[in-house]
């Protein structure tokens, strides 16, 4: 993958100095920019007091189209920030600017390179327990995490071990109409029951359509529109953590 840009951002991170490596990381946000992809930047978050040789839980977000890499990375600090690694992606299809200036992408129909890169560059650098990979996606971004759930078998974390789904939040999301390999994948749905883009219905029908394909589906619908509510996110913290606490019994 070649070596990456890599710089911490936040103006309460310091600075990485030239003693600094990847077995003593400092916390915080990261924006990586890998050679093969470079115009796939995304961000990486180390959880407060970060260990090194803990495996931690691994959570990667999808945002919504229209949006970027920096969307998602404001949402991790609601989420937790102590019990997971999360990667920020940014989609790879160019949706122009929007109107605060900041560059606007979506997601293609298949999981990428780009996003399959920045995976793996995650869990080679960082100590990601490979049975505590989850997948975060909002609005559009859901369909794209819950395709991208079966191609993690072809990566590997930095012990080589081969990484794997442990479960999809999909909030507000547009969940795949098509055929998709589900099978034993857990999966949390919070929606907006004032949703106007995806009714309650619908997501309630992508439900079915999961469920009937073989994956444990739980659904929470939450009293606001398509924005993402405080409460998902805390309620997404406990049921990812709750997936944590199934796999204890998985080797470090």
């Amino acid at each position: 993958m070649g070596f990456p840009i890599n710089r911490i951002i936040g103006k309460t991170m310091p600075a990485i100095t030239p003693h600094e490596t990847a077995e003593h990381p400092v916390e915080g946000f990261r924006s990586v920019a890998l050679p093969a992809h470079p115009t796939r930047p995304f961000r990486v978050y180390l959880p407060t007091d970060y260990q090194p040789k803990y495996a931690y839980p691994l959570v990667v977000l999808f945002h919504a189209d229209g949006e970027c890499e920096e969307h998602a990375a404001r949402l991790v600090p609601l989420l937790s920030r102590r019990n997971y690694i999360a990667l920020c992606l940014r989609g790879p299809v160019n949706r122009s600017t929007r109107s605060d200036g900041r560059p606007a992408f979506g997601w293609a129909a298949l999981p990428d390179r780009g996003a399959r890169a920045a995976l793996a560059y995650t869990a080679t650098e960082y100590n990601v327990h490979p049975a505590r990979v989850f997948l975060l996606g909002v609005a559009e971004g859901a369909t794209a995490a819950l395709r991208f759930g079966h191609a993690l078998g072809a990566l590997r974390s930095r012990r080589g071990q081969r990484l794997a789904a442990a479960g999809v939040v999909a909030l507000n999301g547009t969940l795949p109409k098509g055929r998709v390999p589900v099978r034993d994948l857990r999966v949390l749905i919070g929606h907006g029951s004032a949703n106007p883009v995806v009714p309650l219905a619908e997501a309630r029908r992508g439900a079915d359509r999961l469920t009937a394909a073989g994956a444990v589906v739980r659904l929470t619908r939450y009293a606001t529109s398509r924005r993402v509510h405080a409460d998902m996110l805390r309620d997404a913290n406990r049921w990812i953590m709750t997936q944590v606490a199934d796999t204890a019994d998985t080797k470090d």
